[in-house]
């Protein structure tokens, strides 16, 4: 007994300084370990911990780089799954295009790819993109790189669906000249509604959500008060109806940003040109400064025919490299006096405007779109996004003239 007693004594102690002698090389190598993350020797009995740990980001699985600068393309959802994607990828491969901007939502309200069945997003599907998660794949060994479109506050299909979400006149959802229907930036539900929407694109493997249409219908100072809607959080502000709507779209924006942050992708936002040559838009809410002070990446929309005189330029049509020169250097004097500044990709016009014209119309050719990337370059913005509504681009352009 006594034998067995003093042979259980030995072996508790030989199992103590084994554990201690365990415990002593796991201690070290631990400070190791941290000595060789940090590059610096760290005691770990006084290491502060942070309040939050590292958090959680989505990993879509794929893996582009992003380019030295981009220079895209616009696809509509029937283009990125039709026939036409062939050609419109052989064009980005065989010259210095290396993007596409592909609709996930488009103007009318439908996404452009069948989500699962289960989702609320079913009943606005128009599946022209068959395989969206393939298409990506695809895109991903062309090195092409993927930007989602989401237009967000015109919306006929919501605004049918929710008229209580949209602007209403005489009991009947309003509709502006074009027969188009907005939904309403103060309700934060349709925020929601667009942001996972733009979600789904992040999980598809996306590398970036371009918002589109992030403001109020245009002309919207003139009719705010005979229009119906819901002010929702903003309807106590002691804001005027003009700041209220700046605040409304700001707000979204700097919303998106934070709510995708769990998601590896960038955020971009498109806007009309001529806000930033003022202090802000009376009408559609945007304030040039303040959405970009709240994403990665500013896209301009500064095509030559959109703009009326400007600049002392009588028909900025017929004038692509002036009218991008003096706008480009407005930008630059803004965005420079931001703290962090976004990325400028601006909107270049590869199409005709023959509604400016009673005659024959100015031609956009190879000349034309070269003229406002020279510009760009001339004010040291490298990089731009090509529009065509039908994705016909012009043939033999030169993309880093």
């Amino acid at each position: 007994m006594g034998k067995c007693y003093f042979n259980k004594i030995i072996f508790t102690c030989l199992l103590f300084f084994v554990s201690l002698l365990l415990f002593t090389v796991s201690d070290a190598e631990a400070q190791m370990e941290a000595k060789d993350h940090y590059g610096k020797d760290l005691n770990l009995q006084t290491l502060d911990i942070p309040d939050r740990i590292a958090r959680f980001v989505f990993d879509a699985g794929l893996d582009f780089e992003y380019p030295d600068a981009v220079r895209g393309i616009y696809v509509t959802g029937p283009s990125a799954g039709g026939a036409k994607m062939e050609g419109l990828t052989e064009l980005v491969e065989s010259t210095d295009l290396n993007a596409m901007v592909i609709d996930v939502k488009e103007d009318h309200g439908n996404i452009s790819f069948e989500p699962p069945e289960d989702s609320p997003y079913a009943d606005i599907a128009e599946p022209y993109i068959n395989d969206p998660r393939k298409m990506l794949e695809e895109l991903q060994e062309k090195n092409i790189y993927p930007i989602a479109r989401v237009v967000v506050f015109k919306d006929n299909l919501l605004a049918e669906e929710r008229p209580d979400l949209s602007f209403q006149k005489n009991g009947e959802v309003w509709r502006n000249s074009r027969n188009e229907a907005f939904v309403n930036p103060f309700k934060k539900e349709v925020w929601e509604y667009n942001l996972e929407i733009a979600k789904m694109a992040a999980e598809l493997g996306f590398q970036e959500i371009q918002f589109d249409y992030v403001r109020f219908p245009e002309g919207f100072e003139n009719r705010d008060e005979e229009l119906q809607y819901d002010e929702g959080e903003y309807a106590d502000s002691e804001e005027s109806n003009i700041k209220k709507r700046v605040s409304a779209v700001t707000d979204f924006v700097e919303y998106a940003r934070q709510d995708l942050s769990d998601y590896d992708v960038d955020v971009s936002v498109d806007i009309f040109g001529y806000a930033a040559t003022i202090e802000e838009s009376p009408g559609i809410g945007q304030n040039f400064s303040q959405i970009s002070s709240n994403v990665d990446v500013i896209s301009s929309m500064i095509y030559p025919s959109h703009w009326g005189p400007y600049f002392g330029i009588d028909k900025p049509d017929t004038e692509p490299y002036n009218i991008i020169d003096e706008y480009s250097k407005v930008e630059n004097k803004i965005l420079g006096a931001l703290e962090e500044p976004p990325v400028s990709r601006p909107w270049l016009q590869d199409f005709e405007a023959p509604w400016l014209y009673s005659g024959s119309t100015f031609q956009y050719g190879k000349a034309e779109v070269e003229d406002q990337i020279r510009a760009l370059y001339d004010n040291g913005i490298e990089e731009y996004l090509l529009w065509n509504a039908t994705n016909n681009y012009t043939k033999g352009v030169d993309y880093t003239p």
